[in-house]
């Protein structure tokens, strides 16, 4: 082969690849939606409880130090105190019922069709 059809051989393949990987996939399942919600707040309680743990490990260094060292300054004021973010919990927010999202009838009666740019009075005087 040539260098030519080599490179566009590879072009086209790129570009097929590129299409597929482009490719719209459908909405979740509301069990998915609910599930992927709950495993991302799982992932932020998670979060919490790294930068907590980690909270205290750098007091506790800094509290060695400040003993160990005898030219250590004491420890300035108190900046904000480690928080415990809890046991996880989670709470599925609320499913609105399907009449309460108005899917069942229009927000108000059409006057005329949307794409009328005149008047309805200069729509409806009879032309001479």
């Amino acid at each position: 082969m040539t260098q030519f059809s080599r490179s566009s051989l590879l072009g086209l393949c790129a570009a097929s690849v590129c299409t597929l990987a482009s490719a719209k996939l459908p909405a979740p399942s509301p069990e998915a939606a609910a599930k992927a919600a709950e495993t991302a707040a799982k992932a932020a309680w998670a979060g919490k409880v790294d930068n907590y743990k980690l909270c205290l490990s750098q007091d506790r260094v800094a509290a060695h130090y400040r003993k160990t060292t005898p030219a250590a300054k004491p420890a300035a004021a108190a900046g904000a105190a480690c928080t415990d973010p809890g046991p996880f919990a989670y709470t599925p927010p609320a499913a609105k019922p399907i009449e309460a999202a108005g899917a069942h009838s229009p927000p108000g009666t059409a006057s005329s069709p949307p794409s009328t740019l005149t008047p309805a009075a200069a729509a409806s005087a009879p032309k001479s």
